[in-house]
C-alpha cells in the first residue's frame, strides 16, 4: 500500500519535467526554422539584387533581355546598371512598340557568338522603334553594335564594332529608318545593308562624331550634320545646301584632322591683292586667281568654283595694257577689278567652262544655296613716266679740264697784273716827258 502511494506521488514530477522538455525542444526548433527562413530570404534578396542588371521603374532584372519583356505602355524605359556582356532583341510585350534605352553610363557588350550565327549587340526588329539615350557604350566587337529592321533613334552614346558598326533593311515587307542627332561612331564601316535588304531604308544623320568610312551607293542615307573622319565618299550624301568643313580644331586648339559638315560657304584668304608691273606681269587664268587669292570652297565634289569671265578678261586687258606702257617707258595709272567668284553645282550636263559667267544656267540644278559668290579686288599698282636722262658731252670736242689754282699761283698772277700796272704807268710818264720836251724845242 505504501509503495503504491509513493508511486502514484512520483509520476506527477517525472511527468511535469517531461512535458517542459518537450516545450522547450519546440521552440528550440520554431526559432531555428525562423531564422533559417529569415537567412535564406536575406539571401535570396541579397542574391537577386547582385544579379540585377537592368531596371524598369522601381523594379530590377537579371538581364536587360527581361527587362525589355517588362516594360509597359506607361514605362517603356529600360536603365541599365552595371557593364553587361549580351545580345538583346527590342521584343517587349504586346502593345508596347517604343522602347528607350538608357545606357547609364555602363557598356552593353554584345554576346558574339561568332561566325554567321552571331548576334549584334542590339537587334531591333521590324516595326518596332528603339531611342537610345545617356552616356555608356555600345559595342559590338566580332558584331555590328545595332542591326536595325524598324526605326532606330540615337541621341548619345558611344558605339564601336570591329566591323560594319551598323546595318539596316529595306525589303519588300518593311523599311528601316535611322536617325543620329548625337554619338561617338567608331568602326572601320559606319553603315551598311542587312544581308537580304535590297536598299538601305531612310537613315538621317543629324549630329555625332563619325571615326570609319560609309560606303558609296546607299542612296537614301542624307547627312545634315555631324564631323567625319573619311571625307572619300560623302558628297553624294551631303544635302544640297551643305559642304564639308576640312581641318576642324578639337578643345585644346589642335587640328582633329576631321571634315565637319556645315552650310556651303567659300571664303578667300586674301580679298584684295596688288599686281606691280615693275615686277612683270602675265595673264591670269582662273585657277591662278584661285591660287592668288587663296579662295576655297568649303564642300567637295558637289561644287566648284568659277570665275567671272567678263571681270577676268578686263583684268587681262588692264594686265596687257600696264605691261606696254612698261616696255614703252610710259607711265600707267594704278587701276582696281572687282572680280566674282561663284560656287555652282556639278550635274551631268554641266559643260560650263571654269570661267563661265556666274555659273548660273539651265542645265545646273540650284537649290536655296545655289549662286552664293564671293568677290576680290585686284589692283595693279602705277608706274610712273621715267625721267629723260642727263645727255653725254660730245667726244670730239672734249672739254679741257679745268687746272686747279693753288694759293701761289694767285700770288704770282697778282703779282704780275701789277708789274704790269707799273710798267703801263711808266710808258704814260716817258710818252708826256717826250711830248714835253718836242714842244718846248
Amino acid at each position: 500500500m505504501r509503495s503504491h502511494e509513493k508511486r502514484v506521488n512520483v509520476c506527477p514530477r517525472t511527468q511535469g519535467k517531461y512535458l517542459v522538455s518537450v516545450v522547450l525542444t519546440a521552440v528550440f526548433a520554431i526559432a531555428s526554422l525562423f531564422g533559417t527562413l529569415l537567412f535564406s530570404a536575406d539571401a535570396v534578396a541579397d542574391a537577386a539584387e547582385s544579379q540585377a542588371v537592368a531596371q524598369v521603374g522601381n523594379a530590377t532584372y537579371a538581364s536587360v533581355q527581361e527587362a525589355i519583356g517588362r516594360t509597359t505602355l506607361k514605362n517603356t524605359t529600360v536603365t541599365l546598371l552595371v557593364d553587361v556582356t549580351e545580345s538583346v532583341t527590342i521584343t517587349p510585350p504586346k502593345g508596347v512598340r517604343n522602347v528607350t534605352f538608357d545606357l547609364n553610363g555602363h557598356v552593353l557588350q554584345s554576346a558574339e557568338s561568332g561566325g554567321a550565327a552571331g548576334f549584334a549587340a542590339i537587334t531591333v526588329p521590324a516595326n518596332m522603334q528603339l531611342t537610345i539615350v545617356g552616356p555608356g557604350t555600345v559595342a559590338g566587337g566580332t558584331q555590328p553594335a545595332v542591326d536595325c529592321r524598324g526605326t532606330l533613334r540615337v541621341e548619345s552614346g558611344t558605339f564601336t564594332s570591329d566591323t560594319t558598326l551598323m546595318r539596316f533593311a529595306e525589303t519588300d515587307e518593311t523599311s528601316s529608318q535611322g536617325s543620329f542627332s548625337g554619338g561617338t561612331f567608331t568602326a572601320p564601316m559606319l553603315f551598311n545593308l542587312l544581308d537580304d535588304a535590297k536598299n538601305l531604308g531612310y537613315v538621317t544623320v543629324r549630329g555625332g562624331e563619325y571615326r570609319g568610312m560609309i560606303p558609296a551607293g546607299l542612296n537614301t542615307l542624307a547627312l545634315l550634320s555631324g564631323s567625319f573622319s573619311d571625307s572619300s565618299n560623302l558628297a553624294p550624301y551631303l544635302a544640297d545646301s551643305l559642304g564639308l568643313i576640312p581641318g576642324g580644331t578639337s578643345g585644346d586648339g589642335t587640328g582633329d584632322g576631321m571634315f565637319h559638315v556645315g552650310d556651303l560657304a567659300i571664303s578667300s584668304k586674301q580679298t584684295s591683292v596688288e599686281l606691280d608691273p615693275a615686277s612683270g606681269l602675265q595673264q591670269l587664268s582662273a585657277d591662278d586667281l584661285l591660287e592668288l587669292t587663296e579662295t576655297q570652297l568649303n564642300g567637295i565634289a558637289d561644287y566648284r568654283l568659277v570665275v567671272d569671265s567678263d571681270q577676268l578678261q578686263a583684268l587681262n586687258d588692264q594686265i596687257d595694257r600696264a605691261m606696254q606702257a612698261v616696255g614703252k617707258r610710259k607711265a600707267f595709272e594704278a587701276v582696281s577689278q572687282n572680280i566674282t567668284i561663284t560656287a555652282v553645282r556639278n550635274g551631268a550636263d554641266d559643260v560650263i567652262d571654269a570661267n563661265s559667267s556666274r555659273g548660273a544656267g539651265p542645265q545646273l540644278r540650284t537649290s536655296d544655296h545655289d549662286g552664293i559668290s564671293t568677290q576680290v579686288t585686284v589692283t595693279i599698282k602705277a608706274v610712273a613716266e621715267p625721267e629723260e636722262p642727263s645727255k653725254p658731252s660730245n667726244p670730239e670736242k672734249p672739254e679741257k679740264p679745268e687746272m686747279p689754282r693753288s694759293g701761289s699761283a694767285v700770288q704770282a698772277l697778282a703779282i704780275i697784273s701789277l708789274l704790269l700796272v707799273i710798267a703801263s704807268a711808266i710808258c704814260a710818264c716817258a710818252t708826256a716827258r717826250l711830248r714835253s720836251s718836242r714842244l718846248h724845242n
